[in-house]
């Protein structure tokens, strides 16, 4: 394992987020704040308790994967999608690095991003509502798996993307619908039967209930079931990767 090189990737994309600090973390915190403020306040004044949880404190969670989702994508995207597009792509490939540890740097420096991030909003969080985290334990091992399976998907969307359109495609028209279709502003046992079959459909279902139940103890689905979805949707996502690497597609064309 060169773990210099690792380092050296790692190293260069935190330093590209903190020269860019106001766009990187500053803009998400302020929009979920209004998210907050918005939902919290206005809609929580109508909506009192959500499975014995007060409404500003039931989104929480929600609120927390929405963001955690779409900067780790995004991050890791633009992370591999910028050395293809300027070139620097062939010098990465051309030096004695393997694709793991490729990703590892890629995605690892996406994945704290995203992590710094969720953890300031949840900071932020304790400012609007009284928050109590029943797991904080696993509520931090789901923050970061779902971190790490994310930016492993923004990393493949940024070799599959041909330009900077492409890049916010998948997030804009794909995850943030799934993620507020998710249960992230509301309990899946307030649809009709018929609907929360089709939901069952939506894989954010699965992490934002894990997610929420490290904090309440309630979940929409068992835990185990949580867990097992986003062991299987990481390890689709570097198999991904590895065919990726194998075959070169999208980064030797």
């Amino acid at each position: 394992m060169n773990l210099t090189a690792i380092k050296s990737i790692y190293k260069f994309e935190m330093q590209r987020f903190f020269r860019t600090i106001t766009q990187s973390l500053v803009s998400p915190v302020l929009s979920t704040s209004l998210y907050f403020v918005v939902f919290g306040a206005a809609i929580g004044s109508r909506i009192q308790e959500v499975e014995g949880v007060s409404y500003g404190a039931f989104i929480v969670p929600g609120l927390i994967m929405l963001s955690v989702m779409t900067q780790a994508t995004s991050n890791a995207s633009f992370g591999i999608y910028f050395p293809k597009f300027i070139g620097t792509i062939y010098e990465l490939l051309s030096a004695p690095v393997n694709f793991l540890e490729i990703t590892i740097g890629y995605v690892g420096a996406a994945a704290t991003k995203a992590l710094f991030i969720g953890l300031i909003i949840l900071a932020t969080a304790f400012i609007f509502v009284d928050i109590q985290i029943a797991h904080p334990i696993a509520m931090l091992a789901f923050l970061v798996t779902t971190c790490v399976s994310f930016a492993l998907l923004g990393f493949i969307i940024g070799i599959w993307a041909g330009n900077f359109e492409q890049l916010q495609l998948i997030p804009l028209l794909i995850i943030t619908p799934l993620v507020f279709l998710g249960g992230s502003f509301y309990s899946i046992t307030m649809l009709p039967p018929i609907w929360q079959s089709i939901t069952m459909f939506n894989p954010v279902v699965y992490l934002i209930s894990g997610f929420r139940w490290a904090f309440f103890g309630t979940a929409d689905v068992s835990i185990g079931l949580s867990l097992f979805a986003i062991s299987l949707f990481m390890a689709i996502c570097l198999t991904a990767i590895w065919w990726i690497f194998r075959t070169g597609w999208r980064i030797r064309q």
